[in-house]
């Protein structure tokens, strides 16, 4: 073999060893590195009002998006943002409000998709109360988990709206025990949610009746979304992309199918297959469908930076946070309509 035909042949050789080299070294998000793996909290307990979650790991959408996904429910004494913070999430279901405030405290958080689209926090209060508006609460009890969280939130902007200061009225820190809190007398009204604790009362034959935050509907907070740490979606746009719009089609499953969403659930709440359980099931996916859908009667996981502004300046005013946030930078919608 001559000069001329080695070298050719050493070339060959060197440009297999080049090619199988980037054959085997596949770009990263490529469908050679298998689903990309993402662990979304859903806070606290098992609930239904996580079906949306439920029904995409159980009918194929989190496979569908390419996502080997996994679902974590915190423990009991577990911080919001704790494990997303620590990396043991990647994203967590939290309140848009909640997350301001985090923001407020240092923590670079970031929404990419809406959950709720109307916010869920009502004041709840006998069916005999003489109390028709937030203003009637005036000199009246009010109970509530705690001053923390939504139903906090929800309380300081229904008193600003209606006027009233925190002195106005009596707070009453009652922990989870709105329905004792009410039906015995201990609180004059409860703060809780349209699709949980009015559900409860309504399913337990308590006559009750909700007085809205608002007379207009006009809150200025943003409730749920999907929320991610900023470097976490710099670094994995396309996956956040990919837990955005599993997200979003599990809503519209659920809207289409609600008694889908409860066999989906029982792979997930082990209380479901208690007696009554999948009726309070199905009540509380009733209730909760127009959280879901935006005012076009659809789920759209779509944000409005408009209702974030509002909300921010709000929080602000309220002293709720005490150092400005911008809503450019605490949402965006990128990874929802790309």
């Amino acid at each position: 073999m001559n000069h001329t035909a080695r070298r050719v042949l050493a070339l060959v050789a060197l440009l297999t060893l080049v090619l199988t080299g980037c054959a085997r070294t596949a770009p990263p998000g490529s469908q050679d590195d298998g689903p990309a793996t993402a662990t979304i909290g859903l806070t606290y307990i098992p609930d239904i009002q996580f079906a949306p979650f439920y029904v995409a790991a159980e009918e194929g959408i989190f496979t569908e998006q390419g996502l080997d996904a996994t679902l974590r429910h915190h423990g009991a004494q577990e911080g919001l943002f704790t494990a997303l913070v620590a990396g043991q999430e990647q994203y967590v279901i939290a309140g848009g409000d909640e997350l301001v405030q985090a923001r407020a405290q240092g923590m670079d958080l970031v929404a990419i998709a809406q959950y709720y689209h109307r916010y869920p926090v009502v004041l709840i209060v006998p069916d005999t109360s003489p109390a028709q508006s937030v203003a009637d609460l005036a000199g009246m009890r009010i109970g509530l988990p705690g001053k923390f969280g939504e139903s906090w939130f929800g309380l300081q902007a229904a008193l600003d709206g209606a006027g009233l200061a925190e002195s106005d009225v009596e707070v009453v820190e009652i922990g989870y025990t709105a329905h004792a809190a009410l039906t015995t007398g201990k609180v004059d009204a409860v703060v809780g949610f349209a699709n949980n604790d009015q559900v409860q009362f309504e399913l337990a034959g308590v006559p009750t009746r909700t007085v809205p935050l608002a007379a207009d509907g006009d809150v200025p907070l943003v409730s749920i979304v999907l929320a991610t740490t900023t470097d976490h979606l710099a670094s994995n746009p396309e996956t956040s992309a990919k837990v955005a719009r599993a997200m979003v089609a599990g809503m519209e499953r659920v809207v289409a199918e609600p008694a889908s969403a409860v066999a989906a659930g029982k792979e997930h709440i082990p209380t479901l297959d208690e007696a009554g359980a999948e009726a309070s099931a199905l009540a509380t996916l009733e209730a909760t469908i127009p959280l879901w859908t935006a005012q076009q009667g659809r789920a759209t996981g779509t944000m409005d930076e408009q209702e974030w502004r509002a909300m921010t300046d709000f929080m602000l005013e309220a002293g709720l946070v005490t150092t400005e946030v911008d809503p450019a930078e605490a949402m965006t919608n990128e990874h929802v309509t790309g």
